[in-house]
């Protein structure tokens, strides 16, 4: 297949998603938005993969960018691609899908479990994953869930941590993606947020987490082998 993925800060990419799209040896291509790369046609491509950043949904005063990219990913869901978004890049898929975007009660940056609901059970993408998992988290906002969209997944502070729309269209507020480099990279760029309840220390975030990791590789394949096997062309 051919994944094209929306970068919206040189410190956030693919991260687990990358290793296992060349392993299956599908095509990647990328628009670096922060450099106001353009962005390809939708004939282009069979799946889109929008990325996390620091930004907010709403700062198109900030990153000009944001406006057209909200179209883009508009377009790609009205052609029937296949269209996951992680962090930002869910909250990005919600607002054009209607929802409402806000700030979450607590920032949740960390390494904290989420439990997938019972509409996971019926989602052919969702079921093979466990009932309750640990995940790494960043983010300070969160979003509604899209009318006609099912909920996955929530936390103890984050009401909608994933949801799906249509089959094709994915939102995840946490992270599978998540390695330790990225993880290092992002205390490097985004430190100071480190600062609240619900947010771990820099120590806590870059202790010996070798098992979350590899489960989170694990789970990341599981997710991503269950789209392709459902949808991919």
């Amino acid at each position: 297949m051919r994944i094209h993925y929306l970068q919206h800060v040189p410190f956030e990419g693919l991260g687990n998603i990358e290793n296992w799209a060349l392993a299956k040896g599908h095509r990647i291509s990328d628009t670096q938005l922060y450099n106001n790369d353009p962005l390809p046609e939708p004939e282009e491509f069979d799946w889109l993969i929008v990325m996390g950043g620091p930004m907010n949904i709403y700062e198109e005063d900030k990153f000009s960018w944001l406006a057209r990219e909200k179209t883009f990913i508009k377009d790609a869901i009205d052609a029937g691609k296949i269209v996951l978004g992680v962090c930002l890049g869910a909250q990005l898929i919600a607002s054009v899908l209607g929802a409402k975007i806000h700030t979450n009660q607590y920032p949740e940056i960390g390494w904290f479990d989420v439990r997938l609901t019972d509409a996971a059970s019926r989602s052919s993408v969702f079921r093979r994953l466990p009932k309750r998992f640990t995940v790494f988290h960043w983010h300070g906002d969160t979003f509604d869930l899209p009318p006609g969209a099912a909920g996955i997944a929530e936390s103890d502070t984050c009401r909608n941590q994933a949801f799906e729309y249509g089959g094709r269209v994915i939102g995840l507020q946490f992270h599978l993606d998540t390695t330790l480099e990225s993880i290092r990279r992002l205390v490097e760029y985004c430190g100071d947020e480190l600062v609240r309840e619900y947010v771990q220390s820099e120590r806590e975030l870059l202790a010996d987490h070798r098992e979350h990791l590899a489960h989170l590789c694990r789970y990341s394949e599981m997710l991503l082998d269950e789209i392709e096997d459902e949808y991919g062309v």
